[in-house]
């Protein structure tokens, strides 16, 4: 009896489940008995025929190649052995070498270094067939695709804060947010873009919060890049380099996403991972030496004085021990510097009463404008594809121009629907951040560590030690505000007139 080795293979797991397997490999003895053939090897592959690298059928061709004489390999049809000319060239060379013969069972052709034309057109045409029927497979993939991200669906695994779940009304799949996870992601997203935390800290806190993968793992430094990076969050999809909106809840705002994304690509922001303490100390990785750039570590002495330690601007190689009272004196001078009292704040919150038509007619002409721009958007992108159709520009160009006129479309829906939004609460979010401006001074002094480490992000964009003066950016409209208390033309109308508010309103 001639030794044989029988291949039976499937694509996925799924086929397997299907006892495919099962039904070659018993088609497949069956032949062997007819023919006299000894079966020395099986190999059941479940592997996909197209892909470049495939391991188990390498090992059949390492292990016919290693015997001493001639086997048949029994395959049921071509498509169960390639279906792509990519292999064809080291089969050929086994059979040059009598090692080798194939026997497909369904087409009755057995192919040897013997074999007629007729017989090794039949093997090619089979593998034709089998090439063509993969390539209509990727066409009609490719075109699904296509179809779904047209409209907005997403074709993965969702990121972590979503869940891929079943519409219960059609049965499709869909995406919606993680009951146990959102809230968590989203305040990963809101503490990073404040600016008090670096992305190891973060990291850390996500274990402190609870937010686990979908395996229940602490999140790795990795993950936690990954999800501040990814736009899914802020309503986009990206593909293959290429972003297209989608149909799903948004967890964070663009304003947010884009806050991160600068945060990441900003210098001045606190990069570097900091360094855990025994003792929650206010400033810790807040602050950066002015003179050797790197974070200003802090350290307790005598159980109950803290100190900071940048280096000395006039000599480099020394550390200085500065009082972090010192420092925390500093930023309470900054602070109090637009703490406003009690009747200038209820003066600045009449104004913006009294001039919340004026404000919300500039921010109404605003609208028109981005509505304008919108309009003008879809005029060129019908433009846009009469010129493809008519054959004026080449498909790559349209394609180019197509994707950056939809994302500018994209990102104009979103501005408006936020400021449609923020159109009705534009007095009171106004109001808001006065009122927290004003009080900032006095909230710092009642916060607790973390609730000082919060703030202090969201006042400053930079702090640094240049020995132990303070050198610092405030952000907006923090920096608008400093030393307008004693700013005389917060009230120059009234001086002159104090009835002028209340005539121009009644006018």
């Amino acid at each position: 009896m001639r030794p044989a080795v029988i291949l039976a293979r499937v694509s996925s797991a799924e086929q397997e489940a299907g006892h495919s397997l099962e039904a070659q490999l018993s088609n497949l003895q069956e032949y062997a008995a007819r023919r006299d053939l000894e079966v020395i090897q099986v190999y059941r592959i479940i592997e996909s025929s197209t892909k470049g690298h495939r391991p188990e059928f390498e090992r059949l061709i390492e292990f016919i190649g290693k015997q001493k004489q001639r086997i048949a390999l029994i395959v049921d049809c071509v498509d169960r052995l390639q279906r792509s000319f990519t292999h064809t060239p080291v089969l050929n060379a086994l059979m040059e070498k009598n090692l080798l013969e194939i026997h497909f069972v369904r087409e009755g052709n057995v192919i040897d270094k013997d074999a007629n034309s007729m017989q090794k057109l039949m093997w090619n045409m089979g593998t034709v067939m089998a090439q063509s029927y993969t390539d209509q497979l990727t066409d009609n993939v490719r075109r699904s695709i296509k179809h779904k991200l047209e409209k907005g669906e997403w074709i993965a695994q969702a990121p972590l804060g979503y869940l891929n779940v079943a519409d219960q009304t059609t049965g499709r799949n869909t995406v919606i947010l993680d009951p146990q996870r959102a809230a968590l992601v989203q305040r990963l997203f809101y503490e990073y873009g404040a600016g008090v935390s670096s992305m190891t800290e973060l990291r850390s806190k996500t274990e402190e919060w609870g937010l686990l993968s979908r395996k229940n793992k602490p999140l790795g430094l990795q993950t936690v890049a990954n999800i501040l990076s990814n736009p899914f969050y802020c309503g986009l999809m990206r593909i293959k380099g290429h972003l297209y909106p989608h149909a799903y809840p948004q967890l964070v705002e663009h304003n947010v996403f884009r806050a991160c994304e600068k945060r990441k690509r900003s210098t001045n922001m606190p990069q570097q991972a900091i360094r855990k303490t025994r003792y929650p100390f206010v400033l810790r990785g807040l602050i950066t030496c002015a003179t050797s750039g790197r974070k200003v570590t802090c350290s307790l002495q005598k159980g109950r004085y803290v100190y900071l330690m940048p280096r000395d601007p006039a000599n480099k190689d020394n550390i200085l021990w500065v009082k972090e009272d010192v420092v925390m004196q500093q930023i309470r001078d900054v602070l109090h510097s637009f703490a406003l009292p009690d009747d200038l704040l209820a003066e600045v919150l009449d104004y913006i009463k009294r001039s919340h038509e004026a404000e919300k007619e500039l921010h109404l002409d605003s609208l028109r404008e981005l509505r304008t721009e919108s309009n003008a958007l879809t005029i060129k992108l019908n433009r846009l594809t009469d010129l493809l159709i008519e054959g004026h520009i080449d498909p790559k160009v349209y394609d180019l121009k197509h994707q950056e006129m939809l994302l500018r479309q994209r990102e104009l829906t979103c501005i408006l629907s936020d400021n449609h939004t923020a159109d009705d609460k534009f007095k009171d979010a106004l109001s808001n951040v006065i009122r927290l401006v004003a009080k900032t001074y006095d909230l710092f002094g009642s916060s607790n560590t973390e609730e000082k480490r919060s703030l202090l992000g969201f006042v400053f964009s930079n702090l640094q030690l240049e020995g132990a003066t303070l050198r610092y950016t405030l952000r907006k409209p923090f920096d608008i505000f400093t030393q307008l208390p004693n700013n005389p033309e917060w009230r120059p109308l009234r001086d002159s007139n104090p009835c002028y508010y209340r005539e121009r309103v009644m006018s």
